[in-house]
């Protein structure tokens, strides 16, 4: 129990004192986890775990379309994408649809690794 513990303040502090560049990784590391525990869901015909986490997957897709800065011309595209992404978890939610999943991943994993170029970029 205490390890439980331990771990849980380790990963507070972590949040507590990310940037917020960091922050968005990490939701960005999230939804793709949450994804994966999706499809893990439905390939064992856990219908619970499969709607619990496209949930999850959906509310951070949610967030990152909240906090746009609009006044940037670039928050449209961005938020058209959010659009396309929450469109298909409902559909994957819908159907248990696993390949609809996967895809929804490819694309997490493509705006997370620009995110990860963007936070090298600006270390730089």
């Amino acid at each position: 129990m205490q390890m439980n513990n331990a771990f849980a303040q380790y990963n507070t502090n972590k949040i507590l004192t990310a940037s917020p560049a960091e922050l968005t990784l990490m939701l960005y590391e999230g939804a793709i986890k949450f994804c994966n525990i999706a499809i893990v869901g439905i390939e064992q015909g856990n219908i619970q775990k499969a709607h619990d986490n496209i949930m999850k997957t959906q509310k951070i897709i949610e967030e990152f379309q909240i906090t746009l800065d609009r006044k940037y011309e670039v928050a449209k595209d961005f938020d058209a994408v959010y659009n396309y992404l929450i469109m298909r978890l409902r559909e994957a939610n819908m159907k248990k649809d696993a390949a609809i999943l996967e895809e929804v991943l490819k694309h997490l994993r493509t705006m997370r690794d620009a995110w990860k170029e963007v936070m090298q970029v600006a270390r730089r």
